[in-house]
């Protein structure tokens, strides 16, 4: 899993008829100290983020599995993220 803020939004018509009604979001990765790290990923989102939200995104076969069906996606948005803490 990952945690990234999501820097923009991705609009597809046309598309796979199981993605049909699912949103897709640009996520840039970041690191711990909250810089970006790493290329952006398109991620298929149903938890309802939106711009400049930081969340994880889980990545490959569990992307695929996560909504309970076997989705053609490397991406997925699994939560949004509501506070960070480190140290300690």
């Amino acid at each position: 899993m990952i945690i990234g803020r999501v820097v923009g939004n991705v609009w597809a018509t046309r598309k796979e008829e199981v993605l049909v009604g699912i949103k897709f979001l640009v996520v840039q990765p970041h690191g711990p100290d909250g810089q970006g790290r790493g290329e952006p990923v398109v991620a298929a989102d149903r938890v309802g983020a939106g711009l400049g939200d930081m969340v994880i995104v889980t990545q490959g076969s569990s992307a695929r599995l996560v909504y309970g069906e076997q989705w053609p996606i490397d991406a997925a948005v699994i939560g949004i993220v509501d506070s960070v803490e480190k140290g300690g």
